[in-house]
């Protein structure tokens, strides 16, 4: 078995690297630059991923109703429902800040592409991994800030016309857009799909840059080492290990699904989406000191869900095409 070597996850490290070392580049002109080119560039990707939908795979992904409950009550149900178990156990800010960041997570939309690649390798139910992908981040628009409003302290920020009126602009009108210009832009965005995935990664990398950034300069990382981090990859390790496993057992012993809709369950349902996370980010989190710690747990598992997720892929595609041997 031979796994990819993965470069955006290098870069992402590098770009904290880059935020530790000249943090006051997210500075230049008061931030004004990096903030209207990561804002058009999140416009833009939504945009494309717009003119990526077929609407006849979904109308397929459509027909197949216990599959997108489970995957969408598991993005956004079984998630936050597995941390906020642990909310009792909060009793300082580091503990709050920490229980947080790790909430935050939980409440994201599963990933678009990522989710509907692995689906394909493994041999699962592409129309619905599409449906569920596509579905999942619109959802997340409305459920995510409701979620966080709760435990969140938005101070001067406006849940319903900062929030929600931000996320409609640069997310949902833009997949809007795309998707009525479909017909006519849908080939060319196809053609030139590896690099409009290089841009989109890009204007990631400029986000995490400076959420990193900012929370350098204030000196949030000061007051947190690296046995913060080692335990908060631990967690990572462990909410996405916990979550597959009940998605499993769900998918297979207790609504007895086919092989392909349980991969499709399992890679949709286990996935957090970091393009999105990077969007809420900037609305939820607007000036907050803490953006990096809140970042770094959602930056880790997008880390090591592509590991994981392409090894169980793989292991799916080999059994469903055996080696013969003579």
């Amino acid at each position: 078995m031979r796994l990819r070597f993965d470069g955006f996850i290098v870069a992402l490290f590098l770009f904290i690297l880059l935020a530790y070392l000249f943090p006051q580049l997210y500075q230049w002109r008061d931030g004004e630059i990096l903030s209207g080119i990561s804002t058009v560039g999140i416009s833009l990707i939504f945009f494309f991923y717009g003119l990526k939908l077929n609407f006849r795979q979904m109308r397929e992904g459509l027909q197949n109703w216990r599959l997108h409950v489970l995957v969408q009550s598991s993005t956004f149900i079984l998630f936050p429902l597995l941390v906020l178990a642990f909310y009792p156990l909060v009793h300082n800010e580091i503990h709050f800040d920490f229980w947080l960041s790790f909430f935050f997570l939980t409440t994201l939309p599963s990933t678009v592409s990522s989710s509907v690649v692995m689906v394909s390798i493994a041999r699962g139910n592409i129309p619905a991994a599409i449906f569920n992908a596509s579905i999942s981040g619109l959802i997340g628009v409305i459920v995510t800030p409701l979620w966080m409003q709760f435990f969140l302290d938005v101070g001067e920020i406006d849940v319903l016309s900062d929030v929600y009126v931000g996320l409609v602009r640069e997310i949902v009108i833009p997949v809007i857009l795309g998707m009525l210009l479909q017909r006519y832009f849908g080939n060319w965005v196809i053609r030139y799909g590896k690099q409009l995935g290089s841009f989109d990664k890009l204007i990631i990398l400029l986000i995490v840059y400076g959420s990193f950034a900012e929370s350098f300069e204030s000196g949030i990382f000061d007051q947190v080492g690296t046995t913060y981090i080692f335990f908060v990859f631990l967690l990572v390790v462990a909410l996405f290990a916990v979550a597959y496993l009940i998605i499993y057992v769900l998918s297979k012993r207790v609504l007895r699904f086919n092989t392909p809709d349980q991969v499709t369950a399992l890679f949709c349902g286990s996935k957090k989406s970091l393009t999105h996370g990077s969007v809420f980010s900037k609305f939820l989190f607007a000036h907050s000191s803490s953006a990096g710690l809140y970042f770094l747990p959602l930056m880790l598992f997008h880390a090591f869900q592509i590991l994981i997720v392409t090894i169980i892929a793989q292991h799916y595609a080999n059994k469903a095409n055996p080696r013969i041997i003579t």
